[in-house]
């Protein structure tokens, strides 16, 4: 049995075994409540029955092996508890006990223990609340929640209860299916979950809170499942850490975190990555509802002046699109509204046409056959709570929109410019008529953004590959390399380079004569990472006199240099380096170079392996791309021929991963067109 046939079995159980007490009765009752209607064993040493049910004195008096245990003891007989299930044959067990490796010390200890005793058979948790089934009625969590039975929708995967437990609460008519605290994630991490709750067609969308990711070749190859089978993932991730397991020495730890890495993991497997609950609410609703959008071109109705001008600022900071109305429908909409209303997009149609149900109708058909991506009616609600009864206005608007939108097929959102301003019974109502309800402007328009990039992701589905395992190595036992090694193996892979060779103080001034001047002196050595910080580069040398003086300026710091032909006419100054992340392996990562690469801060970030469309667009993403592009009359860049050096780092990167920690190429000089692109310094540090 694999994880995931586990899970499967966890999440859609035929049988549950409960281990414990109070929390056992609690279980019980929870799942008679929302009617779960398979059989539930209890297990207690003592108690012949709880709530109402037979206990069992041990798992092995169980009539069968359940499919789902809820274990809910100390966290010493849950190991017990554990390794008999597993014995037994059960699909998965929630742990619910904390003391485990969250506290550290013996807790590591002991959840080592505990995963042992399972066996590979999967556990949710420990220190979690555990699963909400609420396709099926299935209650495997002892606390209160908001959640109720429905036919399909989203899952969450959160690894903080609270979270999980605050997304039960909402208001806002997000059909929730499954809820799932994961806890510690004992054995089993989040691309098992995905991939268990892809199993359930009724599932319409995926909503994580990840604080971190354990098997990211896993996560990737779950995500691309998820495209595939086209249910959208959408990722609250939360906290930052450091890159590396030790201090780099490479400007490129500068420019690369582990959050970035993680924005790359996200964008190139088409998940949706949020920033805080409300938007990730909103952002599964949207795609629960319509499960992306195939563009940014959105049209908004509303009857005030003040709410269009404020959708545009918003949606313009967004990089969404308000096209103009095709002239056509336009002029139907200004015979309906009169010459009083100024028709355009985002339309304010005051309040001429205000419950007149055939004119909200008349008029938004013309706006929903107009061909947007979505149709947005800004529309907030009065306050049910002091006794205001709504006029019949706003029925008529929700109405009008989703008549509108059924008998057209177009994709219709209404949108509260404040959260509470939509009641909860009219968000499930909107839902129903295969309206999306958006509350809050700003949340509504950030889900839109997301629902277009995810039919981008959706459409380049084929030509993605999964992550590679990161490979384990002894970076205590890397060495650095010296410039002239560490540039050459590069060139072995195809990198480009200035002509250059090592010489004592005596023959230096004829070896760069030899290779033309200008010249390069750098002082040769593998213990000194950044030559440049200690007087060890001399650039521009033009003469014999030049190379004898700079020889002894820096003969303090060793007595080999580098004697290396300057590189001139550079467009731009790359830089392009390699770290190594404990969970991501090798990353690239290319951004402006030179002397103020860290100044400047101007990077990208790329998961390996990487495709040279990915490179072409995460380059010209750069603000320095202005000048590969000739910046003021200045020639173009060899963008070509950047891409093609960037290739080959990578390229390198990939087969020494085993062993490679950092890299770094700054600067790499992009030549003017057709003239390639030259590495002018190279540092790699690898475990021989």
């Amino acid at each position: 049995m694999t994880v995931v046939d586990g899970l499967c079995r966890l999440l859609k159980p035929r049988h549950i075994a409960v281990a414990g007490g109070r929390l056992a009765s609690v279980i019980i009752r929870e799942c008679d409540r929302i009617g779960y209607a398979g059989p539930i064993w209890p297990i207690h040493p003592d108690k012949a029955d709880i709530a109402g049910r037979k206990a069992y004195r041990t798992v092995g008096d169980l009539p069968e092996a359940p499919d789902a245990a809820f274990v809910a003891t100390p966290s010493g007989p849950t190991v017990d508890i554990v390794g008999a299930l597993a014995q037994r044959g059960a699909g998965a067990a929630v742990c619910y006990a904390a003391g485990f490796a969250e506290i550290g010390g013996g807790g590591i200890a002991l959840q080592k223990r505990l995963v042992e005793a399972a066996q590979g058979m999967p556990i949710v948790g420990p220190n979690c609340y555990g699963v909400l089934n609420l396709l099926d009625g299935c209650v495997l969590w002892p606390d209160t929640h908001g959640a109720e039975r429905v036919e399909r929708g989203v899952a969450i995967i959160t690894q903080s209860g609270n979270i999980a437990l605050n997304v039960t609460m909402q208001r806002r008519g997000l059909p929730i299916a499954y809820v799932i605290a994961v806890g510690n994630k004992a054995v089993g991490d989040h691309g098992d979950y995905i991939e268990a709750l892809l199993a359930d067609d009724r599932v319409t969308a995926i909503g994580l809170h990840i604080e971190g990711i354990d098997d990211a070749a896993l996560f990737s190859t779950a995500a691309i499942k998820a495209l595939e089978k086209g249910v959208p993932l959408v990722v609250l991730k939360t906290g930052r850490s450091r890159l590396g397991a030790e201090m780099a020495m490479s400007h490129t730890s500068s420019l690369a975190g582990a959050d970035s890495l993680y924005d790359a993991l996200f964008a190139r497997y088409g998940v949706s990555r949020v920033t805080d609950v409300p938007s990730f609410v909103e952002t599964l609703k949207l795609m629960h509802v319509f499960g992306g959008l195939p563009g940014r071109r959105i049209s908004s109705m509303s009857c005030s002046g003040g709410e269009a001008a404020l959708i545009a600022d918003l949606a313009a900071d967004r990089g969404l699109e308000f096209a103009p109305i095709p002239q056509a429908n336009a002029d139907r909409m200004q015979t309906l509204l009169t010459e009083k209303v100024h028709v355009a997009n985002p339309l304010d149609y005051h309040t001429y046409i205000w419950g007149d149900m055939p004119a909200n109708l008349a008029v938004f058909s013309e706006m929903l056959g107009s061909g947007f991506d979505l149709n947005l009616l800004v529309l907030d609600q009065p306050r049910a709570d002091r006794g205001l009864v709504p006029d019949g206005g706003f029925a008529a608007a929700r109405a009008a929109i989703a008549q509108a939108a059924e008998a057209l097929g177009a994709r219709a959102a209404v949108v509260s410019s404040l959260p509470e301003n939509m009641q909860e019974d009219d968000a499930k109502a909107l839902l129903a008529h295969g309206v999306l309800p958006m509350q809050g402007m700003a949340d509504a328009l950030t889900a839109i953004v997301h629902g277009a990039d995810y039919t981008i992701a959706h459409d380049r589905r084929d030509r993605l590959v999964p992550l590679k395992k990161v490979a384990k190595i002894d970076i205590g036992k890397a060495r650095a390399l010296s410039e002239y090694e560490s540039k050459h193996l590069l060139g072995r892979h195809g990198l480009e380079l200035p002509p250059s060779r090592i010489a004592g103080a005596v023959e230096a001034a004829s070896t760069a004569a030899a290779l033309g001047f200008p010249v390069a002196i750098k002082i040769h050595s593998d213990r000194i990472a950044h030559k440049s910080d200690v007087g060890g580069v001399k650039l521009g040398l033009r003469s014999r006199a030049d190379i004898t003086d700079a020889v002894a300026s820096m003969s303090h710091l060793g007595e080999r240099f580098l004697v290396e032909r300057m590189v001139e006419g550079a467009v731009a100054e790359l830089i392009v380096g390699v770290v190594r992340d404990p969970q991501f392996g090798p990353t690239l990562t290319v951004g402006a170079g030179g002397v103020l690469v860290e100044m400047l801060q101007d990077a990208a970030v790329m998961l390996l392996p990487a495709t040279p469309d990915e490179i072409r667009e995460k380059l010209m993403g750069l603000r320095v791309a202005r000048l590969l592009e000739g910046f003021r009359g200045k020639p173009r860049g060899d963008i070509r021929g950047a891409i093609k050096a960037i290739l080959a780092i990578a390229d390198f990167a990939e087969r020494h991963a085993d062993r490679l920690v950092e890299l770094d190429v700054n600067p790499l000089f992009v030549l003017p067109e057709g003239r390639g692109a030259v590495a002018a310094d190279a540092f790699i540090r690898m475990v021989d």
